[in-house]
């Protein structure tokens, strides 16, 4: 027999090429191929086999949702959308240290009280090592099934001896078959136990949990295949140096994608927070310029945190502009409309944004808020310590109405707030329809709106608090 041909596989996309390149032609990174030797245990050749064909159903009928079961944390219940459902797979991400098998740990203690049959892999750290971080998070006496093990060959084996309702896997890159030559953490690998274990998931009714290592993008690393594969992916955000953590959900089959759960990282462990606007906010001093308190949504809780800019004299020739927590694209529209359209010049001027607590908005809502901590900093014009601000800026310069406003002027009067930066509330096209008012404006009965309608709105009146 001879010998099989080599294949390069990209470690960071997966693409195979058929000899070696010091750079991807997929995507463009350098030093990623990986020489890798087929399996020779291909499977024989037979006959054609008759197939029954498969059942095809309508789409009438009613869908029965599927169970849950409690993770006994509700900030993870909620952004896994009620709860872990049996047979289902998921994939864990975020930086090192920050808190992913800490709160698989505490998950899996809790399961495990609960009565579910836990099972806890560990191929990263030994068992003594494990235990050391129950015994600091209270969990010793939980009956979690605990091993070290990285070859795929005895955890199945092991795992169907057992049989868990729940299983993690920390990491899925750690973990290697026999049945391939590459190394273990190389794209072949990874993509081969990730395929085996989500299958014996899908067979058994179990929950598999993989954590996922990421690269220096934030992205987890390894083949998209695997995100394809599973039927939720998590991601941990957050400062390692700070206190929280936020657990976003990027993909998930059994229920919303834009929900996040909160913690607070402490000495016993990860703790829920029960009201993040109040925690994002806490240690605000006094009006000082440059701040905008923004009211935003996250899936379906309202969040209100703050947004810190400052627009100083560039000390070299050319300005930077630094963002934290927010899109650098969107801030860079932002400035060119506050130049276009209201000529506030930022050149030759750093500008700095930041999110405080670590949290990361995605939302266009955002805008209005960033505009207004911006013009603040500018004039050096603090805005009022008791407003909030949200909307979303178009290209011309108008003031768009964010969604559910209600939801956000509600959660900005619960923790003191007395008005608002928006644009107008006007009802939707049913309602103005049903009246007969085409410019039909609700005032929400929660704050009073200070109504902007288009930027140079919002720069005057930042300019009015200065001259006032």
């Amino acid at each position: 027999m001879g010998k099989p041909a080599s294949i390069f596989v990209c470690q960071s996309c997966g693409s195979v090429h058929g000899k070696w390149a010091g750079r991807c032609d997929a995507c463009g990174e350098w030093n990623v191929l990986v020489e890798e030797i087929p399996s020779q245990n291909q499977p024989r050749k037979t006959g054609r086999r008759k197939s029954r064909g498969i059942d095809f159903v309508g789409l009438s009928g009613d869908a029965v949702d599927p169970p849950r079961l409690s993770t006994g944390i509700e900030e993870l219940n909620r952004v896994t959308g009620g709860g872990l459902v049996p047979g289902s797979a998921l994939l864990i991400g975020g930086d090192p240290g920050i808190g992913k098998s800490t709160l698989l740990l505490q998950m899996a203690g809790h399961m495990a009280r609960s009565g579910l049959k836990t099972a806890y892999i560990s191929g990263e750290e030994a068992t003594a090592q494990v235990k050391r971080r129950a015994r600091r998070l209270g969990l010793i006496d939980a009956p979690v099934n605990l091993a070290a093990e990285t070859a795929l060959g005895p955890i199945l084996d092991g795992l169907m001896a057992e049989k868990p309702d729940i299983i993690i896997i920390d990491s899925i890159q750690t973990m290697w078959t026999d049945q391939l030559g590459a190394a273990p953490g190389t794209v072949a690998q990874v993509r081969a136990c990730s395929q085996e274990l989500t299958r014996y998931a899908k067979k058994t009714g179990a929950c598999m949990l993989l954590v996922g290592h990421v690269t220096k993008d934030g992205q987890i690393a390894g083949p998209r295949v695997v995100e394809h594969m599973v039927d939720a992916v998590l991601y941990f955000e957050g400062d390692r140096a700070g206190q929280f953590r936020i657990l976003r959900a990027h993909k998930n089959r059994f229920g919303p994608t834009d929900e996040i759960g909160v913690f607070e990282m402490g000495t016993t462990g990860l703790t829920e927070v029960e009201n993040p606007s109040a925690l994002f906010l806490d240690g605000r001093g006094e009006a000082a310029s440059g701040a905008a308190v923004f009211a935003g949504l996250e899936g379906t809780r309202p969040l209100l945190t703050e947004i810190q800019a400052l627009v100083a004299p560039a000390a070299f020739g050319t300005p930077r502009r630094a963002v934290v927590g927010w899109d650098s694209g969107r801030l860079a529209m932002v400035l060119a409309v506050l130049e276009a359209r209201c000529g506030v010049s930022f050149g030759g001027k750093d500008v700095y944004l930041n999110v405080a607590g670590g949290l990361k908005i995605s939302e266009p809502a955002a805008d209005l808020a960033v505009a207004a901590a911006l013009v603040s900093s500018v004039f050096d014009t603090p805005l009022p310590a008791d407003c909030v601000v949200f909307g979303e800026i178009s290209l011309s310069g108008d003031v768009r109405q964010a969604s559910r406003t209600d939801a956000r002027l509600k959660e900005a009067s619960k923790l003191g707030f007395k008005r608002a930066i928006a644009a107008a509330i006007v009802a939707p096209a049913s309602e103005t329809k049903r009246r007969g008012n085409k410019k039909l404006v609700h005032q929400a009965e929660q704050l009073p709106i200070l109504e902007i309608s288009t930027l140079p709105d919002l720069v005057s009146r930042v300019q009015a608090m200065k001259d006032g």
